[in-house]
């Protein structure tokens, strides 16, 4: 199983590209942060990620999602626990046992491919319930993934604003070419 992790600042299109992957047939598996976040406001939260256990909250469901991808393949994800460990960083939370053991469990384990396909933002962020960090703050949360990805040894690849198939489309091409 080859397991794929796309990135990128928020609203830059990840999900949308991962929808457009499982369209086209290709096993994909969901951004947990945006779960957390909505389960949180279901429950009166107005901002879970401002709480003390956000970060690993997120964490546990990225591992609940990677225990439940099985299958022979090429798999696509939105975002990873390296992400994760970008967000507790941006954060400015020190990461907790559990993100640390489980960062040093991928890495061990070889769990994702050390090709990361990173999005390029889109110019500006659309805000959404879920989505609520300026333009400027999303730039230097883009900043800090890549210099997690970077330090974790994993090979960025660049995939330019376009049209989500075309995205898709270059993203595949990329896998297709053993990268």
């Amino acid at each position: 199983m080859k397991r794929y992790v796309l990135t990128g600042t928020p609203g830059a299109g990840k999900t949308t590209v991962i929808d457009e992957l499982r369209r086209l047939g290709h096993p994909t598996v969901g951004e947990a942060a945006t779960e957390v976040i909505a389960r949180g406001q279901a429950a009166g939260e107005a901002a879970p990620w401002e709480g003390p256990g956000f970060v690993d909250r997120v964490l546990a469901m990225q591992q609940e999602r990677e225990v439940a991808a099985r299958g022979g393949g090429v798999w696509f994800f939105d975002r990873s626990p390296v992400c994760t460990l970008a967000l507790s960083r941006y954060l400015g939370r020190r990461p907790s046992r559990a993100l640390t053991a489980e960062i040093e469990r991928i890495r061990r384990a070889g769990t994702y491919e050390r090709t990361v396909f990173f999005l390029a933002n889109l110019g500006f962020v659309e805000p959404t319930a879920a989505r609520r960090i300026s333009f400027e703050d999303a730039l230097v949360f883009e900043r800090v993934h890549r210099e997690v990805y970077g330090e974790l040894g994993y090979e960025l690849c660049d995939i330019p604003v376009a049209a989500p198939g075309e995205r898709a489309a270059a993203i595949l091409e990329q896998v297709a070419a053993g990268r």
